[in-house]
């Protein structure tokens, strides 16, 4: 069973992420990206499909050409996850 971070837990991690904002009415995390161009963007994009599926745990998005908004939540535990922080993490890597 997968465990929603408590609210200590969701402050500290989600500060420590670059660019993440809480969702209003939701207990999820989403952030926005503008990219040069869509290949760009879908390269990006690809990346962090790649490592969800990895992780078997796979984002909500929206891409218009060189724009992609990821909103991350645990489905199954309606809410924020440790696997969405550590998702979170690894798209901070990728980008600047």
């Amino acid at each position: 069973m997968i465990n929603k971070l408590t609210s200590e837990e969701r402050a500290t991690q989600v500060a420590e992420l670059h660019g993440w904002q809480a969702v209003a009415g939701r207990d999820a995390i989403q952030r926005h990206f503008k990219f040069a161009d869509f290949n760009e963007a879908f390269g990006f994009m690809t990346r962090v499909a790649i490592k969800a599926q990895e992780m078997d745990h796979h984002p909500e998005w929206f891409n218009v050409y060189n724009k992609v908004e990821i909103t991350l939540s645990t489905h199954e535990a309606n809410g924020l996850t440790e696997r969405d922080i550590k998702l979170a993490r690894f798209i901070d890597t990728i980008t600047v």
